[in-house]
């Protein structure tokens, strides 16, 4: 029997405290497992090697030693000590996992479940000393899953994000191979008494894993596949090797592996003599990841034809050849792995950004309109054209129909082909979105293209954006004149300042927008963030009044932050963004129209609306809202809902609303995304969107020619001319309402309202979509 085994080496890098609530011992626990019920047992850690000292961020940071449970197979690392919030603790172990597969079962065409546990124990009475069980009651899950087809080549950068509560994110490399059975000595093994595991890995396999066949019975088709997978495998870390190797200007040196392919040269040779192929889709494994090509002239295993003369000494012999190259190219990556960590994580991370927009497109559907270049005036005859469709096609909307049913429609039919859809790639794939795809928000992004004569087709803007993110987000310190700066102009290092504001809404607490402001710091650990807390229970009184303390505050931010980067260097380029939920965006607009912000105004960066009221609510068609803003206004004599509602002056046009949209507050922003939901019954959909709406287009009153000229008087803005293209979005966010249920939050629109606050898997979509926005 051929025995293989895959081994899954899981380097953990680095444990990032995000926003942790609880200060106490954390430790992480890793399990493997099959991901189906046909094989029960669960991978066994069967190597472990701690490549440099651990840094746990703190005196006293650490306690005991990591430790195998073979009761449950599980790995868990040493405890270590969070106090304080944006916290590392440098890990830096490595753990494999030895994953058997049995020569009668041929190659896998089972996933494999990858499990992290973060284990929680408070703080004894003195502080210093950790609880004995911690790992009894997991404070949260994330788990992966590796499709069939990666399982014999894999080397990947996956981020371990617990979940809203537990706002952690783990540095972790995943890298599979599949192995001949029995390759390592015994010796290599570790006890769950162990502290440390070896460092070298053994050449030599045992000879123990195959015996002497009779040549004259034909083989087996599982045992030819299983050689065939050997080969991938061969291939697939010979491209890797040499990928990264280039990525990080490092040679990897192969000579040893090449003066043995005079036996690599005579089994190629003998496969294709004998015409061992094999079809694709009965090994359930694809090609290699960046399509790798067959080294020596490549191998056809893609025919029908099966090998009709091999015998089983020669598959054994075949088998045994693979699998020792095999294992001496894994144990090259996996030196070449702890000598580059650093590195060769970079490389494994830019390439998981990048492929982020790829993969996520599923529940992203990307359209374009154009900016009307003229007034909206109204008219029964008044079209709006938006070309709509997955990067391409076009149809017309008109102001007669309900976008917001059209959008809930649309996004319902997206929805439902993703429940029919079967994802077969190759990426780790994160359970809390692949879990149940059906289930994860529909983000419909609207690209606003302001200038109707631009020459570019829309797929050629998105792909010029999209270069945008590998240029250095720097200012540029040479001279005007191509001449390099002198030594006194960069005696001083560049610092450049990146300020983003997040502002809550009615009612609100200053954490609520914790969610969106922490896949930003994961984006861009390098912003200073200010949770805005000056409106914190003062969010009934007058809109003048709360922009004028939210101004004074980020003043104040701002400044502090000015002069701290002053004194470690030379002040480079200032980036000043906000973020509001709800009527938030009618504090930071208010804020910026204040005159103690004008000197600022050349600052601002981006500018994210969830949910903002940015036309007030005039035209709004939920009725039982509207009846709650009635009795707020009637009984409460809440002033900022008479000002939302217009009912703060007699004369709409000396209406606080309508004055606040005649100034400039949003022209001075590079980057506009809006986000609404057709779900949201708490703001008009077309107020979050500044566009026009059924009932404005057809009221010829006073009131209607107000909305109008506010209406208009935004867009004049996002239309001014800039010295860079102004980036501008609507993007609609859908969220699974077979969530929320039948309840009173669910049917007034309060539960698609509060979801921008309680889910962020949106704000991952469109942050890791569009990074050059967010940096």
């Amino acid at each position: 029997m051929l025995d293989t085994s895959h081994e899954i080496a899981i380097y953990l890098h680095r444990f990032h405290n995000l926003d942790l609530f609880q200060q106490g011992w954390y430790q992480l626990k890793i399990t493997v497992r099959w991901d189906n019920d046909a094989h029960a047992t669960t991978a066994m850690p069967s190597r472990v090697l701690q490549y440099e000292a651990p840094n746990f961020g703190c005196e006293g940071g650490g306690y005991g030693v990591w430790r195998i449970d073979e009761k449950d197979n599980s790995f868990l690392t040493q405890p270590f000590r969070i106090k304080y919030a944006r916290q590392d603790v440098l890990l830096f172990t490595m753990v494999a996992f030895d994953l058997p597969l049995k020569g009668n079962e041929g190659p896998s065409t089972s996933a494999v479940v990858l499990k992290f546990e973060l284990l929680y124990a408070p703080l004894l009475d003195n502080g210093s000393e950790f609880q004995a069980s911690p790992d009894s009651c997991p404070a949260a899950v994330h788990e992966f899953r590796i499709p069939s087809k990666a399982l014999l080549g894999l080397h990947s950068y996956c981020p371990v994000y617990f979940d809203a509560f537990h706002a952690v994110l783990v540095d972790v490399s995943v890298h599979i191979t599949l192995l001949k059975a029995g390759s390592y000595h015994d010796s290599m093994k570790v006890s769950s008494n162990s502290r440390t595991a070896t460092a070298d890995v053994a050449h030599e396999s045992t000879g123990g894993s195959t015996q002497a066949l009779n040549q004259a019975a034909p083989s087996d088709l599982k045992q030819v596949m299983l050689v065939k997978a050997l080969l991938d495998a061969r291939e697939t870390l010979i491209v890797e090797l040499q990928k990264l190797g280039s990525a990080i200007n490092r040679t990897v040196d192969l000579t040893e592996y090449t003066s043995r392919m005079n036996d690599t040269k005579l089994f190629d040779s003998f496969l294709q003599a004998n015409q061992v192929t094999a079809d694709n889709e009965v090994s359930g494994q694809g090609k290699p990841q960046n399509g790798p090509e067959k080294a020596n002239g490549g191998l056809d295993f893609q025919s029908d034809r099966l090998p009709q003369n091999l015998s089983k000494e020669d598959v054994t012999r075949m088998f045994n050849i693979s699998g020792d190259q095999v294992l001496h190219l894994w144990s090259t990556f996996l030196t070449f792995h702890r000598d580059n960590k650093t590195k060769i994580m970079e490389v494994l991370h830019d390439a998981w950004a990048k492929d982020r927009k790829a993969e996520w497109s599923i529940w992203m559907v990307y359209s374009k309109s154009e900016m009307p270049q003229h007034h909206i005036n109204g008219s029964s005859d008044e079209r709006t054209t938006h070309h709509v469709g997955h990067k391409r096609g076009s149809s017309l909307w008109k102001l007669s129909d309900d976008p917001a049913h059209m959008a809930a429609v649309r996004a319902d039919l997206h929805r439902r082909s993703i429940g029919q859809m079967k994802i077969n790639n190759r990426s780790i794939q994160d359970m809390q979105i692949f879990g149940d795809p059906s289930a994860i928000p529909i983000v419909i992004v609207e690209r606003v293209l302001n200038t109707p004569q631009r020459s570019l087709s829309y797929n050629s803007y998105m792909k010029n954006l999209d270069l945008k993110d590998s240029v250095p987000s720097r200012i540029d310190v040479s001279s005007e004149d191509g001449k390099k700066p002198s030594s006194a102009t960069t005696a001083k290092k560049v610092r450049d300042l990146k300020i983003v504001v997040f502002v809550h809404g009615f009612q609100g607490h200053h954490l609520d927008l914790r969610l969106v402001r922490n896949q930003w710091l994961l984006l861009d650990p390098k912003i200073e963030f200010l949770m805005s807390e000056a409106n914190e229970e003062k969010t009934s009184g007058d809109f003048r009044e709360m922009g004028l303390r939210l101004a004074q505050e980020v003043i104040s931010f701002l400044k502090k932050k000015m002069d701290k980067a002053a004194k470690y260097g030379r002040l480079g380029d200032i980036k000043l963004s906000f973020v509001g939920h709800s009527i938030g965006n009618v504090i930071i607009r208010t804020a910026i129209a204040d005159t103690v912000m004008e000197p600022y105004l050349g600052y601002l960066h981006t500018y994210l609306s969830l949910s903002g009221p940015h036309l007030g609510y005039l035209y709004s068609s939920n009725s039982l809202f509207n009846s709650g803003l009635w009795v707020l206004k009637k009984f409460k004599g809440t002033q900022c809902i008479h000002q939302l509602t217009f009912t703060d002056d007699p004369d709409i046009c000396n209406t606080f609303f309508y004055k606040l949209c005649k100034q400039k507050t949003l022209e001075n922003f590079k980057n506009i995304i809006l986000l609404s939901s057709p779900q949201d019954g708490y703001v008009p959909y077309h107020s979050a969107r500044i566009e026009s709406c059924k009932a404005a287009s057809v009221d010829n009153s006073k009131k209607g020619k107000a909305f109008l000229e506010m209406l208009n008087s935004c867009l004049d803005q996002l239309r001014a001319p800039t010295t860079e293209d102004r980036v501008f979005l609507r993007s609609d966010v859908n969220f699974d309402t077979s969530a929320y249920g039948k309840n009173l939050n669910s049917f007034i629109g309060r539960a698609a309202h509060i979801e921008f606050l309680e889910s962020d898997i949106f704000a991952r979509f469109i942050m890791w979509s569009f990074p050059n926005l967010f940096k």
